[in-house]
């Protein structure tokens, strides 16, 4: 008999501790449209550090001159600045 009684213990369902599946579309802290835009801007910090990085020298202690190119000092940096300031936009964005 306490095999059963065991074997029932076990068998207690997931619950959700915050509460979730019970709020409403309009209660939730972030809409569909906030995540989307949250991706966007994920995407345009990771764009600007890509702009950012490049290789080095060929030579031992050779100097490339590509290091103050436009793009690794302006364009790069400016789209991570973007990003990161349109991330915080979408996250204190309120869902309609």
């Amino acid at each position: 008999m306490k095999t059963k009684h065991i074997a029932m213990e076990f068998k207690t369902e997931k619950k959700d501790p915050q509460g979730l599946e019970k709020m409403s579309a309009s209660e939730r802290p972030f809409s569909k449209q906030n995540y989307y835009m949250m991706g966007v801007c994920l995407g345009l910090i990771i764009l600007g550090f890509l702009l950012m990085s490049g290789g080095g020298s060929t030579l031992e202690n050779g100097f490339n001159p590509d290091i103050f190119s436009t793009r690794r000092i302006v364009v790069g940096p400016l789209l991570s600045f973007l990003g990161f300031l349109l991330m915080a936009f979408a996250i204190i964005r309120k869902p309609k």
